[in-house]
């Protein structure tokens, strides 16, 4: 008989905490979906700021206006952070058209690349090479890229159903195509947009020149995927086209900017720190609605929600909203340093980089302690049809943080749309659906709340 009462006992015990998770969630849902703020404050960002490129004055007014809402919230603590960022600007509208034959052009839309140098003033002309990716340049050689743009054409694999591994599996291109076309004396790259879709919009994105030399860098641009189908098959047709582009874009000084942070202080465990983050700036043809407005929204609202949920952390929940993931991850490395030099001890971190789009799960970079502990959760997010979790990438801003106690995290919404906006000029608010939005905040707020109330399995306990 006493065996049965202690059985009943513990069966009702867990009930009751069960229930009591369960109704924490469902009070952080609720509250998201009739009650958020994230979808109004994107609406600020996006336009009445807009595009906010590294070191621009729009970067600086989302700055002022993301501290201002965060002090709205009433958190314990709001504050810049100052990190010395790059700045390099798009000048006036880049403009390209290929020649069939003397006098006969069309023309395709383009874009410079971030961190391109721009043409020479009368725009450049020449021969063009395609190639599927940086490793056909060995066996072309010298001889036949010398003096020519290399037109680089390698599309998403679409037989991946993740679209964030067919974009890894282009964006070499991208990223490493100038300097690798210029060891072979190539006088400018042309570089399929990193997108799934067909349509006359190009995406930018950040490209390196390694260690060449500032005055051997060729420029560097992006066509838009309908532009590289219509290049492609005109260059079978006639090998001896030409192509021009014109640029007029700039690297100068790096400028102040800051990251912005907020936080609500632990009850329990003050010194055990929590992120929860996104990069306030974006590239500039778009407004950056979806990368990454939507997960700097998103994170703001985690602690807003918890705190009209009445919810009391135990430890310290951070929000950080990073400046410059773009073009150098300058404010991530920044909040990292400053972490290590004042011994913070961080012991979670979520990232939202992934858009404004229908949430589907987590992906976790952790221990294997770490990741039975939270797929204990999973069950808890099911009613809301969040089934991922997944070993995996977290984010780019919260990765320097990483050391073997920690639990990363990285929401991921449905990536099928994704990349139909990243880096483009249909990066803007009426592209971001309202309630996919406020679900993503109130995921987050879920899981933020699930490892402050249980913590995590290797933290190393320091006091309070």
């Amino acid at each position: 008989m006493k065996k049965i009462c202690i059985l009943i006992f513990l069966i009702v015990s867990s009930s009751f905490g069960q229930t009591d998770d369960e109704k924490q969630l469902r009070d952080i849902y609720d509250a998201a979906l009739t009650k958020g703020k994230a979808y109004d404050w994107l609406n600020h960002l996006s336009n009445q700021i807009g595009g906010r490129l590294s070191g621009s004055v729009q970067a600086q007014q989302a700055v002022e206006y993301t501290k201002t809402q965060l002090e709205s919230i009433g958190l314990d603590r709001v504050w810049l952070q100052p990190v010395m960022v790059p700045k390099w600007v798009r000048g006036t509208p880049e403009f390209a058209y290929f020649e069939s034959t003397p006098g006969v052009t069309t023309n395709v839309p383009i874009c410079a690349l971030g961190g391109s140098v721009a043409t020479k003033v009368g725009g450049l002309k020449a021969d063009l090479v395609e190639v599927k990716g940086i490793e056909e340049l060995e066996a072309l050689g010298r001889e036949k890229i010398e003096g020519k743009i290399v037109f680089y054409n390698r599309p998403f694999d679409q037989s991946l159903i993740s679209t964030f591994e067919a974009y890894s599996g282009c964006v070499d291109q991208r990223y490493s195509g100038a300097a690798e076309a210029a060891k072979y004396g190539a006088v400018g790259v042309l570089v399929r947009s990193m997108s799934s879709r067909l349509d006359d919009l190009p995406h930018t994105g950040s490209m390196s020149y390694g260690e060449i030399a500032a005055k051997e860098r060729i420029p560097a641009a992006a066509i838009s995927t309908k532009g590289a189908e219509l290049l492609s098959t005109t260059l079978k047709l006639n090998p001896n086209i030409k192509f021009y582009f014109k640029q007029n874009c700039e690297q100068l000084e790096d400028v102040k900017s800051y990251n912005v942070i907020g936080e609500m202080i632990g009850s329990t465990h003050p010194n055990e720190i929590m992120t929860v983050g996104g990069h306030l700036d974006s590239w500039d043809l778009g407004d950056g609605s979806h990368d990454d407005g939507a997960g700097c929204v998103q994170s703001m609202d985690v602690l807003r929600l918890l705190k009209v949920t009445g919810y009391k952390p135990k430890r310290t929940i951070r929000v950080v909203l990073f400046m410059n993931e773009e073009n150098g991850l300058r404010g991530a490395n920044e909040y990292a340093k400053i972490a290590k030099d004042k011994d913070e001890h961080h012991v979670f971190a979520l990232e939202s980089d992934s858009g404004g789009f229908t949430p589907r799960g987590f992906s976790f970079d952790c221990s294997e302690a770490n990741f039975e502990k939270v797929q204990g959760w999973k069950n808890l997010f099911e009613p809301y049809l969040i089934h991922m979790f997944v070993k995996g990438y977290s984010g780019a801003d919260i990765g320097p943080l990483k050391n073997s106690d920690m639990l990363l995290a990285g929401l991921r919404p449905d990536s099928q749309r994704y990349f139909d906006h990243h880096h483009a000029a249909n990066d803007t608010f009426e592209h971001v659906n309202k309630r996919e939005l406020e679900l993503g905040a109130a995921t987050m707020a879920s899981l933020v709340y699930l490892v402050d109330k249980y913590g995590v399995a290797d933290a190393k306990k320091i006091k309070g």
